[in-house]
């Protein structure tokens, strides 16, 4: 069972502070591989800061929508507002895919200029560091996004990720460049890239929309529920178990049948019991319980 946190300003708290963290990397890192690109010419590291700048303008829609989605509910919107964060890994998938389209466009134009890119140990320190950086901050935000099942963390924790094998992929053209001299190294190895950013935009989007359509839970998820449910000895059965998220929240709906012959109270004290488990397993549900009564 994976580690879970007990109360939602923990949750909210954990989101936030990893969303910054996020930002203050991608910051640093647009400026940094941005600044190189144009001293050494290469659109490959061009590229990348184009990549690195999508991901910082994910990383702060993914703060605005962990902030947003951490509000409690109101009369506009008595669900919460946690399918912000839906939202948000669907607009962070678009822009995944309007960079990779606009890394093609330009890498294309650059393969019929015979220019070879100048100090490229400046575009290897900084691809190394990139790398690096980005290893550790998108570890950070995916173990953070599964304790919170934020959806906003795991997209801009993906976004992190695709930079992390591009960045290895141009700083080993880097290498093979100063080795070898051969200018159009460069715009293949930027196409190649976006290729890859290309696909998982691509996955995102698929991710995203399945969610603002509210998808099923995953059956694993469905399973647990279902173990709970059999577990407590007061239960004679359960139908209609529909599950659903809204942003990291888990929307869970059971109808639950009992002895017939309970008193109220111990119907809601049943009620209470099963709801309290269901959230000690899944930090952030509501959970609505129809009661029936048995047959027997």
């Amino acid at each position: 069972m994976s580690q879970q946190l007990s109360l939602p300003n923990d949750i909210d708290f954990q989101k936030t502070k990893a969303a910054k963290v996020s930002v203050l990397s991608n910051s640093l890192l647009v400026v940094s591989k941005l600044i190189i690109g144009i001293l050494t010419g290469s659109v490959s590291i061009v590229s990348e800061a184009t990549h690195s700048a999508v991901d910082l303008l994910a990383a702060l829609i993914a703060y605005y929508a962990v902030k947003t989605s951490g509000k409690p509910p109101d009369s506009k919107h008595p669900y919460g507002h946690g399918k912000v964060e839906n939202i948000s890994g669907a607009v962070e998938a678009a822009l995944i895919v309007v960079a990779a389209l606009w890394i093609i466009y330009e890498a294309v134009q650059k393969l019929y200029v015979e220019t070879l890119p100048e100090k490229l140990e400046y575009g290897i320190v900084i691809m190394l560091v990139s790398t690096i950086v980005n290893i550790f901050v998108s570890k950070h935000l995916f173990r953070i996004a599964k304790i919170t099942q934020s959806h906003a963390l795991e997209a801009d924790a993906l976004h992190l990720q695709a930079d992390v094998w591009t960045s290895m992929g141009v700083l080993g053209g880097l290498l093979a460049i100063k080795l070898t001299g051969l200018y159009w190294l460069d715009p293949v190895i930027a196409i190649t890239m976006a290729f890859v950013i290309f696909k998982a935009g691509y996955g995102m989007t698929k991710k995203s929309i399945a969610e603002l359509m509210d998808a099923t839970m995953t059956e694993e998820d469905k399973n647990s529920i279902a173990v709970i449910l059999q577990e407590h000895s007061m239960v004679r059965g359960f139908t209609n178990l529909r599950t659903r998220r809204s942003g990291s929240v888990c929307l869970i709906d059971v109808h639950l049948v009992l002895d017939k012959e309970l008193s109220l109270d111990k119907v809601h004290c049943v009620c209470d019991e099963i709801e309290q488990r269901i959230k000690a397993r899944f930090a952030s549900s509501e959970v609505l319980i129809h009661v029936e009564p048995s047959v027997n």
